[in-house]
């Protein structure tokens, strides 16, 4: 009795790990990107370089999906490294102090068609707010290599002065909305 109950055991973890689905980014065809008005009339567009994360499913689909994803902020990028200087800084990221922005989610809802509520906790600096993101995915085909690579995209936006960056506080040189916007490839 007792190798029977240890084989319908073994079967079952067998059946629910085969079932599981674990995704990573693939940092060669994603990309994190954000944009902010700048003195009220025109923008500044930037990116961050260096980034990871994974979505783990119980299945094949997104439904009940985990996901993780963390963004270097020492990685920021501009285009002018004077300005990409002080992004880094206390006045902003603070990057030395605070390695990485984080988020990790709570829940997922199907809309219509391919789009998703991405609903979860995102760290910046000291500072964890729960946010809604829209999301909307792009599929799943085959790679050159024959691997499963999903699409993803989101574009949303955040009040910079809500994760404790405060620079310009009346948002006349710097406004507080930051919108990013994100394109993830991920490779099961």
């Amino acid at each position: 009795m007792k190798k029977i109950i240890l084989s319908f055991v073994f079967a079952l973890v067998s059946m629910i790990t085969y079932a599981q689905s674990t995704w990573t980014v693939d940092p060669m065809h994603s990309s994190v990107n954000f944009s902010i008005k700048h003195m009220g009339i025109s923008f500044v567009q930037g990116r961050f370089d260096q980034f990871d994360g994974t979505v783990s499913s119980p299945g094949a689909s997104l439904d009940n999906a985990q996901f993780k994803f963390s963004v270097q902020t020492q990685s920021i990028n501009t285009g002018v490294e004077p300005r990409d200087k002080h992004l880094r800084s206390a006045d902003f990221f603070d990057a030395e102090k605070f390695p990485a922005m984080e988020f990790e989610s709570t829940s997922l809802v199907k809309g219509k068609n391919n789009t998703y509520t991405l609903k979860g906790k995102l760290t910046v600096k000291d500072i964890t707010k729960d946010v809604s993101i829209p999301v909307t995915f792009g599929g799943v085909t085959k790679n050159q290599q024959g691997k499963d690579v999903a699409g993803l995209q989101a574009k949303f936006t955040v009040n910079r002065l809500d994760y404790n960056i405060k620079y310009d506080p009346t948002g006349a040189g710097v406004a507080k909305d930051v919108e990013v916007v994100l394109f993830f490839e991920l490779v099961k």
